[in-house]
């Protein structure tokens, strides 16, 4: 299990990796809710255990944040709050369990490994699909129709992205982030990690699927001829 804490109290991140790391779990660590997102868009975890008062970003908005970037990691919300309304505030910002401190050790391993079973459960059976387009989540396999696609890794990710907000558009930030967090590098890497993904989706394709909307971003559907914008 890989789990990501972000949490700005150093000793309760300490005694998080003693307890962990001795069950055998991988662990890494932010000490604020901008480090903690970028590091839970950018990298894969099986659970994220998330504070609630952080530096520079807060627990809710980081969440809200992952949502809207299209990242399901359970997250397990940690926080001295333990009213109703806060509850319910974290479970709205998309939080899949809720612990309050002080708590017990060997209590948040049976939710965190709970969170686990349930996600891996789910993971296994969705498949993301635009036309004749699939992307198994489990696998990370991606066919067109009956051919297998080899994509570089950033490549998948944009495609991830787009067909989980299909038929929607996704903007070029919601993209650049996914991929850099806030941190982009210069010039216009995007277009050429779009381009790479084009070229294997629909190269050779009598049916295109990438669409670039001007001054949006892009989106992935399948769309009649005269209906489609500009590539």
């Amino acid at each position: 299990m890989r789990l990501l804490i972000v949490e700005d109290h150093a000793p309760l991140v300490a005694s998080l990796f003693a307890y962990f790391e001795a069950r055998g779990a991988q662990l890494d660590a932010a000490p604020d809710g901008v480090v903690g997102l970028h590091l839970a868009v950018t990298q894969p975890f099986d659970a994220i255990v998330l504070d609630w008062m952080l530096p520079r970003m807060e627990g809710p908005q980081v969440l809200r944040t992952l949502r809207e970037h299209g990242i399901d990691t359970p997250v397990l919300m940690l926080t001295a709050r333990d009213q109703l309304p806060d509850k319910l505030t974290g479970f709205r910002a998309g939080a899949d369990d809720y612990l309050t401190k002080p708590f017990d050790l060997e209590e948040l391993e049976l939710r965190l490994l709970a969170l686990v079973t349930r996600a891996r459960g789910r993971s296994a059976r969705r498949v993301l699909e635009v036309g004749d387009l699939r992307l198994d989540l489990a696998t990370l396999d991606v066919h067109r129709a009956d051919r297998r696609l080899h994509l570089f890794p950033a490549s998948r990710k944009l495609l991830q992205v787009m067909m989980q907000a299909s038929p929607a558009a996704v903007s070029r930030h919601q993209l650049e982030y996914a991929l850099w967090g806030d941190e982009p590098p210069d010039g216009d890497m995007l277009r050429s990690h779009i381009y790479e993904l084009r070229r294997s989706v629909d190269g050779g394709q009598a049916v295109k699927l990438i669409h670039t909307i001007p001054r949006v971003g892009y989106r992935i559907a399948v769309e009649r001829a005269a209906d489609a914008p500009a590539q």
